[in-house]
This record gives C-alpha cells, structure tokens and sequence, in this order.
C-alpha cells in the first residue's frame, strides 16, 4: 500500500467513513505518499513488528552496554540482539539503539536543573549511522528539574528523522526541592500528553511515520493519573517499559502490577539486566516466562 501511494502520487479514495472521520486523515495520507517506510517496513510499529534495544550513552560504558564500544560495533551488536529473537517469533524483529540523550546529575548543572543537555549535532552521526544501518533509535530524557517538553524542544531536529523515537524517564523528573538518589522523580499525566502533542506536531509537520514514545516506570506513582494518557492519536504509539531490576520473581510482580488499570491502547517493554538481574532470562525465557509477550526489550 505505501509503495503504490508513494508510486502514483494520483488522488486518494477512503470507503470507510469511520477511517475519512478522523482528523489525521490528510496527515495520514501525506505521511504514505512519501514512501518513507520503518527499518522493519512499513508504517507502523505494532503488532507487525518487535523491537530489541540496546540501552547506554555511548562513550560511558557504566550507563549501559551502548557505551561499551564504538559506532560500529554498537551496531553490530544491537543486531546480534535482535537476531536472538528472530526464531523464537512471527514478527519481524527490529533492532535499535535508546540512547540516554540527557542524562540526570547528581549535582547542580550549569543551569542548575540536575540535567546534562548535549548538543543534537554530537548525537546525530549515531542517529544517522543507525538509520542507514536499519536499526530504530529511541532519544532517552532524563530531565531533573527542566520539563519533557522543554527538553524535547532541544532534540526535535533528530525527531525529524521517522526512525527516530522518544523515550521519558520519569524517575529523573524532579520537582524543584528534589534530588536524584533521594527521591524517586514522577510525571503528570498532562506533562506526558504535552509531549504527545508535540511529536503529533512533529509528525504532521514533516509527513512522518507515527512516532514511538516509550514511558520507563517500575513504580505505579512514576506517572501520576496515568489512566489519562492519551493512546488515542494515530501519530504516537505508546509503550509502557518495565525497567525494574533484581531478582526475576520481584520483576514479574512489577510487570503484573503495572499492567493493572493500565491505558487502553498501550504496549509493553521488558528490560534486561546483564549485571543487575538476578538471573537475567534469556531470549528463550523472555518469550516463554514474560506475560503476556513484550512488544519491545531493551538490554541495559
């Protein structure tokens, strides 16, 4: 279907009403004509696909194994993630990168939000090499006491790519007398349907396939009101990731416990834990013991 809009570039006819009701109808239709299809093809991310992360900020090997070695190898080795999982579903199987994109400090910044903000330019041969490699890069904000859409703000030049998604982590989202490693950070509801409108707007704007917005949350007061998060705009799909670690019967009762009273509409993310874990699963167990199947797992 996109290769034929993308092909003609002639008029579109909808016959169903319900689909022609929706306000993103032009957008959605513009967004097929480009052409411009997923690593893992075409538009959308879920159900047809399943996304294998690898989690770090390269050059800091302590924040995740992205940091562990160079571009290429980074590459190299989110594929042989990827790869694991290949015979274990009917999916197509897309590797990626989530890069920590601001990273949360223990101390005052420069501009005093406990948050370090590196430039996009220092990002984007990372971003690009993985496009091109046909990996899926996730942008990680760890805000302190700024705001996501703040941040967001920062970043959106890598956001115009449509491989390129977002990820919150509201554990570093402080309030003003907070700090990290004292106090656990929390959203609000409408904070993340702010960031929502704007990827929307990203989305609209430049014709872009609909954007990945991953929400990290171990605990269930992380994102307060988190039955208002708006999973209805065709342009974000939202993930809720269960990053917790520890021991594998402590990360299946957080599993359980966030998928209660959870947003209709959402999908799911597993972590896993190389040093952490007390196992870590295996592929193979990942599949078979995490219930229901994630849409996504990340390697930290």
């Amino acid at each position: 279907m996109i290769e034929q809009l993308a092909a003609t570039g002639g008029p579109v006819v909808l016959a169903s009403a319900a689909f022609a009701a929706q306000e993103s109808l032009e957008w959605q239709v513009r967004s097929a004509r480009t052409g411009e299809q997923l690593p893992g093809g075409g538009q959308l991310l879920f159900p047809e696909h399943m996304l294998v992360l690898e989690y770090g900020l390269p050059g800091e090997p302590v924040l995740g194994i992205l940091g562990e070695q160079g571009l290429e190898e980074s590459i190299a080795r989110a594929e042989g993630l990827a790869a694991a999982y290949e015979p274990l579903t009917d999916r197509t199987v897309m590797p990626g990168f989530e890069i920590i994109t601001t990273v949360a400090s223990g101390s005052p910044t420069d501009d005093g939000d406990f948050s370090s903000e590196p430039d996009a330019e220092g990002l984007r041969p990372w971003v690009e090499a993985a496009g091109e490699a046909g990996l899926y890069v996730v942008l990680d904000l760890q805000p302190g006491r700024d705001t996501f859409p703040a941040q967001l703000a920062q970043y959106e030049s890598l956001l115009e790519y449509p491989w390129v998604g977002l990820a919150l982590d509201p554990e570093w989202r402080l309030e003003p007398d907070q700090r990290h490693l004292v106090n656990i950070g929390q959203v609000e509801a409408a904070e993340v349907n702010d960031v929502i409108d704007e990827l929307a707007r990203i989305c609209d704007e430049h014709d872009l396939p609909p954007k990945l917005l991953i929400l990290h949350q171990f605990r269930l007061d992380m994102i307060l009101n988190r039955d208002d998060v708006d999973t209805t705009r065709p342009e974000v799909t939202v993930l809720i990731h269960a990053d917790g670690q520890g021991s594998q019967p402590a990360k299946q009762a957080t599993w359980r416990a966030l998928h209660q009273n959870a947003p209709e509409g959402v999908f799911w993310g597993w972590k896993n834990f190389i040093d952490e874990d007390a196992p870590m699963l295996t592929p193979e167990q990942t599949m078979q013991q995490v219930d229901p199947v994630p849409d996504l797992v990340s390697y930290q």
